[in-house]
């Protein structure tokens, strides 16, 4: 039995315990946002492009706003996960990371610029007069440089991964005679230039090319050909930090979801500018966004699993291609 005594003492020392216990962990207030971008391009070029995007970013919602170029996905990645950023465009892969690594959650996705339908192309491209065709490229015999993009890039290696090599049991660094790694406007140019056989890309890309009317970007274009496209991709995720300010949530929300909407000149002005960073207005997105490209992993894995008889692998792989398709038939609107 605990005497009186003993018992005032354990009263007392708990009592003081829960004087120093420090309260739950809330966001820290803050009144600058870390805005991550991937430099598929050169910084500078893409330091212009956004320039009046975030300048109006920063105008609307009363916060310093800094960008972060980054060099390759896993750079803006590791970026969110340390909190050096806040928030961020990705890619739907390198996004998918950000959410299961970084504390990342979408909250919107852009849009075709011309308001035509979302969604873009993965494509391997060549030069316009090379005698290179799909048949070529997929015999394997090592003859061929190949380009792809960065590892965690959906148009630049996981699509083509899950749509062309996976189904026939290729392996591209065992295909070709070399695969360099490296962003879309460089291995466009590396094709063009011959430093490469043939590369991934994308329709996204090759288009933003064109739209700079620039005559060294004319003249890429006008040598290069497509010689394999992707089914749709679904567009580009925007992420913030799950634990960001719930306030600080809401005033980008405010003016993500209201930017470039409506008529008249400043809309217009506002739409100029998303226009020169390939978007359209925002729309409002969460986890489901996510799903195809869940979907494109789970079955390259499967596929890869299957191909080396690792019936515990494949079976992984099943099981979360299965859940993809029961949240995807949850999402779907009843008829």
């Amino acid at each position: 039995m605990i005497s009186r005594r003993a018992g005032f003492s354990l009263l007392a020392a708990t009592l003081a315990l829960a004087a120093c216990a420090k309260p739950a962990d809330k966001p820290a207030p803050t009144d600058t946002l870390n805005f991550s971008i991937m430099s598929t391009e050169k910084a500078s070029t893409q330091a212009a492009e956004w320039a009046p995007f975030l300048a109006d970013m920063e105008k609307a919602t009363g916060l310093k706003v800094k960008p972060f170029y980054g060099s390759n996905y896993s750079a803006l990645i590791e970026a969110m996960r340390f909190k050096q950023t806040d928030m961020g465009w990705f890619t739907n892969q390198s996004g998918l990371e950000a959410v299961r690594r970084s504390g990342g959650e979408v909250f919107a996705r852009t849009t075709k610029p011309d308001g035509g339908q979302d969604g873009y192309q993965s494509v391997i491209i060549v030069a316009k007069d090379s005698p290179i065709t799909l048949e070529t490229l997929l015999k394997c015999d090592k003859s061929l440089s190949f380009g792809m993009g960065d590892a965690k890039s959906t148009s630049g290696t996981l699509a083509p991964m899950t749509y062309l090599f996976a189904p026939r049991g290729i392996r591209p660094d065992e295909c070709f005679k070399t695969v360099r790694s490296a962003n879309h406007e460089a291995n466009l140019y590396a094709v063009a230039n011959r430093v490469v056989d043939a590369s991934t890309n994308n329709t996204a890309s090759m288009a933003r090319l064109a739209q700079h009317g620039t005559a060294a970007g004319d003249r890429t274009l006008a040598n290069l050909k497509v010689i394999w496209t992707s089914p749709t991709i679904p567009e580009d995720p925007m992420l913030w930090r799950k634990d960001l300010d719930p306030a600080v949530k809401a005033r980008i929300a405010k003016f993500f979801f209201s930017y470039g909407v409506g008529t008249g000149p400043e809309a217009e002005r506002q739409r100029d500018n998303l226009r020169r960073i390939e978007s359209g207005p925002f729309k409002r997105a969460d986890a489901t966004h996510l799903l195809p490209v869940r979907e494109m992993e789970a079955t390259e894995q499967l596929m890869e699993a299957r191909e080396k008889g690792d019936t515990a692998a494949a079976a992984k792989a099943q099981a979360e291609l299965d859940a993809v398709h029961a949240e995807e038939k949850a999402a779907k609107p009843a008829s």
